[in-house]
């Protein structure tokens, strides 16, 4: 794995709405811009790039609990996403995000029942993509989804994808729009 670099976003959200959140609720991005191996050619056999999203899955999630400064156990939420630049394809994402990723970004928050939200997306330096994310332990705990906006300015280049995990510790500020919460979600099977 070739990593241009590694860019941490830490957002401290303390009002929304014109009310003070009590406590501050945070939420942290960590992302790598990495090389494409496979830019500007087809390849049927995307295991380097699996095992680039094993890799990316450790490394990442801890530095997004790093960053929140928070145990692993008191990560509430998370989310993964990918822009492959304009030579490569979304395949390449999904390879990096899905088959091996999982547990090891699930380790680095002490645990996750549910599954992790995605998104991938083609696109040139500066495009933007939303990280979906949701409660970790139970997926249908509403207050929780929500999706945090990452981009870097210069990724990725054509030869480049920029890969974002994202943590919280906490639901969207001041939910009241009914649904499963946290307290009551059973996180038995990943759903509620």
């Amino acid at each position: 794995m070739e990593v241009r670099k590694y860019v941490t976003i830490l957002e401290e959200i303390l009002m929304d709405g014109g009310r003070k959140m009590d406590p501050p609720g945070k939420r942290a991005a960590a992302v790598a811009v990495i090389k494409n191996p496979f830019a500007g050619r087809f390849v049927d056999d995307l295991t380097l790039l699996m095992d680039i999203g094993e890799e990316l899955g450790g490394i990442l999630g801890k530095m997004a609990v790093d960053a929140l400064g928070i145990t692993p156990e008191n990560a509430e939420s998370y989310g993964k996403a990918a822009i492959v630049g304009e030579n490569g394809e979304r395949e390449h994402a999904a390879a990096i995000l899905h088959p091996k990723l999982g547990k090891p970004f699930r380790d680095s928050v002490g645990g996750g029942k549910s599954l992790i939200p995605s998104a991938k997306k083609v696109g040139g330096m500066g495009t933007e993509i939303d990280v979906p994310i949701n409660f970790k332990d139970a997926a249908f705990v509403r207050s929780h989804f929500d999706a945090m906006a990452v981009r870097i300015d210069d990724a990725p280049k054509g030869d480049e994808i920029v890969v974002a995990l994202v943590v919280t510790d906490c639901g969207r500020p001041h939910p009241r729009i009914g649904g499963l919460k946290k307290e009551d979600a059973k996180m038995e099977d990943g759903l509620k």
